[in-house]
C-alpha cells in the first residue's frame, strides 16, 4: 500500500485501466466498417455473472486496501513499533539522513510484511482464478521485492525524506507550504526518469517488431505534430493476459509503448486507434496539466495532512509518546494522514483523469475517423476485462479513472462531427 503511495508519481497516462485486457482477434487490415453490431449488447452480454463476481471483489479490495494500509501504520504507533524503531535508528545511525534511512527501510519492509497477503492476493491469487494472470508466484514475489528496493532507494537512499522531514521539523507550522514548493519539481523528475529508470526494472522494453506497423504508428504520430522517433513493445505477456498501450516521459525520455499482449489481441486499425488516444494525451499536453494538478492539488492535500496529523498528536501524542511531527516516529502517522486525504479526494481526482481521458477519446476519434475501430476496442476491452460496462454511480464516482466503457463506447459510435462540418474540438490537424 505504501509503495502504490509513494509511486503515484510514477506513473504513465494508460488508454486503458489497470485490469484490461483484450480478447483475441486477428490482425486484420485497417478498413474502416459500418457499425451493424449492437456492441452496447454485446459488452452487456460479456458481463457475465463470473465477470460480475470478479468485479464484486475488485471494487471491495479497492475500497477496503487503502483503509487497511492506514490502519496499519498506525497500529505501529498505537503498538510502540514506530517508537521502538525511532530508538533504534537514533542508537544505530549518525546523523538525519541515516537515522531517516535506517528508520524508513526497517519501516518499509515491517509495511511490505503485514500487507503481503492482502498485495498477494489483490495482485496474484484473484488475477489467477479469473485467468487474468501468466505470472508465476516467484516472479510475482520478485517484482515485489523489487519495488520494494525501489522505494528505499527513491525515497530514503536519495534524500527526499530525509529533507522533507527536516524542513517538517524545522517549520512545525508552515511545514506542508514548503513541501508543496516542492512537489512540482518532484513530480517532473519522476515523470521524466519513469522509463528510462523504473520500468526496465520489471520489463524488457525493444523496439516494434513490426516495420509495417511501426511506419504507420509513426506516420499517425507526424499528423499529429508529435516528435516520435520509435515505437516500443515491452513483454507483458510473462506477466497477464491484459492489453496496454502508452506514450510516457518527455524530451529525451518520451517513448511509445505497446504491451506485446496488444499486438497479439488487437487488430491494426484498433492498435491505431488506441495510438491515436495516447498521442491525444501528449498533444493536448495532458502530463503537463497532471503536473500542474499535482502542484496545486499538493497545498490542499498537505495542509490537511498537517491539519489531521496536529490533531491527532494532540489527542494520541502523549500516549504515543511522539509529540511533533518532525519526530521520526511520527513517519507513519504523516503517511497514514496522506493516504486518508487521497482516499478523501479520489472522487475529485477520478473525475478530474476521466475528464482527461475523454478527451483523449476525442482526439483518437478526429484523427482517425475510424469510429468502429474505437467501438470494438472498448468491447474487447470490457469482455478482456471482466468489466461492468455501466457501473453503479458510487462506483464510478468512488474508482473509475476512466469513463465506463458502455459509455466511450456509445461515443465512439456517435461523435463524428466531420460529417455534418463541424470543426474538431481536439485535433487541429487535418
Amino acid at each position: 500500500m505504501l509503495r502504490r503511495l509513494l509511486l503515484l508519481g510514477l506513473v504513465a497516462l494508460p488508454l486503458l485501466a489497470p485490469r484490461a485486457h483484450a480478447a483475441a482477434n486477428s490482425k486484420d487490415s485497417a478498413v474502416v466498417r459500418p457499425a451493424t453490431r449492437d456492441y452496447i449488447a454485446e459488452a452487456r452480454a460479456a458481463f457475465t455473472p463470473e465477470n460480475r463476481a470478479y468485479q464484486r471483489q475488485r471494487v471491495a479490495l479497492a475500497i477496503v486496501s487503502p483503509l487497511v494500509g492506514i490502519a496499519v501504520g498506525l497500529l505501529l504507533l498505537f503498538t510502540g513499533v514506530a517508537q521502538w524503531l525511532r530508538d533504534l535508528a537514533n542508537a544505530r545511525a549518525k546523523g538525519q539522513w541515516a537515522r531517516v534511512l535506517v528508520f524508513f527501510t526497517l519501516y518499509s519492509v515491517i509495511m511490505a510484511v503485514v500487507l503481503l497477503p492482502l498485495d498477494w492476493y489483490s495482485g496474484w491469487a484473484l488475477e489467477h482464478r479469473f485467468a487474468l494472470s501468466n505470472q508465476s508466484l516467484g516472479d510475482w514475489a520478485l517484482d515485489q521485492g523489487k519495488a520494494l528496493a525501489f522505494q528505499i532507494v527513491a525515497v530514503g537512499v536519495l534524500p527526499l525524506l530525509a529533507l522533507a522531514m527536516r524542513v517538517v521539523d524545522a517549520h512545525p507550522r508552515r511545514w506542508w507550504l514548503w513541501l508543496s514548493l516542492g512537489a512540482l519539481p518532484v513530480a517532473a523528475a519522476s515523470v521524466l526518469l519513469q522509463p528510462l529508470v523504473f520500468d526496465p526494472l520489471f520489463n524488457k522494453f525493444t523496439p516494434l517488431h513490426d516495420a509495417s506497423l511501426r511506419d504507420d504508428i509513426l506516420a499517425l504520430a507526424r499528423r499529429a505534430d508529435i516528435p516520435a522517433r520509435n515505437v516500443y513493445e515491452v513483454d507483458m505477456s510473462t506477466k497477464t493476459k491484459k492489453v496496454n498501450a502508452y506514450m510516457t516521459g518527455f524530451g529525451s525520455s518520451q517513448r511509445i509503448v505497446l504491451w506485446d499482449t496488444t499486438l497479439k489481441q488487437m487488430s491494426r486499425d484498433e492498435i491505431l486507434f488506441v495510438m491515436g488516444h495516447e498521442m491525444g494525451h501528449y498533444v493536448l499536453h495532458h502530463i503537463w496539466k497532471g503536473l500542474a494538478w499535482v502542484a496545486a492539488g499538493s497545498f490542499a492535500v498537505l495542509w490537511l495532512t498537517a491539519w489531521f496529523a496536529r490533531a491527532l498528536l494532540a489527542r494520541f501524542g502523549g500516549r504515543w509518546n511522539v509529540h511533533a511531527a518532525g519526530d521520526l516516529a511520527a513517519i507513519p502517522l504523516l503517511f497514514a494522514v496522506l493516504m486518508w486525504v487521497n482516499y478523501l479526494g479520489a472522487p475529485v481526482a477520478n473525475a478530474i483523469s476521466r475528464g482527461v481521458e475523454h478527451e483523449a477519446d476525442v482526439f483518437a476519434l478526429e484523427i482517425t475517423h475510424d469510429n468502429d475501430a474505437g467501438a470494438r476496442s472498448f468491447l474487447k476491452l470490457a469482455e478482456g476485462n471482466r468489466s461492468d460496462p455501466e457501473p453503479a454511480g458510487w462506483v464510478k464516482l468512488l474508482l473509475f479513472t476512466h469513463p465506463p466503457l458502455g459509455d466511450r463506447i456509445r461515443f465512439a459510435l456517435d461523435y463524428k462531427p466531420w460529417e455534418r462540418g463541424e470543426p474538431n474540438r481536439a485535433y487541429r490537424g487535418k
